[in-house]
């Protein structure tokens, strides 16, 4: 494998309460796509994105409905973005994404991660110059050629494509999320994506030691736990 990337935990919940946590992570992603962009879909790529992954993670209709109807709602709450890096177990890099409604609140849970497990939370800008902000689309297939040409006709600017196990991963910028997603749309009208998201992908990664592992463990569960937290990135190689 050659980028490493990390599938959202959300599609290994195991649990009624890991479940319950996923829907509340999705519920206040839509919320907050749906408020800034609108809530029709057609419109909003966006929003028809972010649902698509919703209900192929088995989020419940009327989940996904409640937080539409709220986002069009007076009022309401007002989630920003707040983004945390620091050094996780072992020295790994890590990137916290996080959507709150009250930054101090959510700082200080973050914070609390990282100084229970021995890690060092940084300010802005410590470790995000060592990722790259990019769209991955994999998807079934061999032929790489074929799906690079596909995007480059459609004028894409493909960072690396791969093919493993009868599964092609594309790589691109983050600007090129929609155009590249469409122009497999339109050359495979029956493409499925196993992941399709805009993630932060390392430049390098870096192995954990075995003694640090059980911390690194904690660490994410701790993390994974927060309602405001919603994507965890690092480049740990276990």
């Amino acid at each position: 494998m050659g980028r490493a990337y990390q599938n959202r935990k959300e599609s290994m919940a195991k649990t009624s309460d890991a479940n319950a946590r996923v829907y509340s992570k999705f519920s206040r992603e839509i919320y907050v796509c749906a408020k800034s962009g609108g809530a029709d879909p057609d419109a909003n790529l966006a929003l028809r994105s972010l649902l698509d992954r919703a209900k192929k993670s088995q989020v419940p209709a009327h989940v996904i409905k409640n937080a539409l109807d709220k986002s069009q709602g007076a009022g309401g709450e007002d989630f920003a973005v707040a983004r945390y890096e620091g050094y996780g177990p072992g020295g790994c890099m890590v990137i916290v994404d996080c959507l709150t409604d009250n930054p101090n609140r959510t700082f200080g849970d973050v914070r609390l991660c990282f100084t229970k497990t021995d890690c060092k939370i940084g300010t802005q800008g410590t470790v995000l110059h060592m990722f790259d902000h990019a769209a991955i689309l994999v998807f079934a297939g061999d032929d790489e050629d074929a799906a690079l040409e596909v995007l480059m006709d459609a004028d894409v600017d493909v960072t690396d494509i791969e093919s493993e196990d009868g599964k092609l991963t594309v790589f691109a910028p983050q600007i090129e999320y929609f155009k590249a997603k469409q122009a497999l749309q339109d050359a495979f009208p029956d493409i499925d994506f196993d992941v399709d998201e805009i993630q932060f992908i390392p430049q390098s990664t870096a192995p954990i030691a075995e003694e640090d592992i059980p911390n690194f463990n904690k660490f994410i569960d701790m993390l994974d736990e927060l309602d405001d937290v919603q994507n965890v990135y690092h480049n740990a190689e276990l």
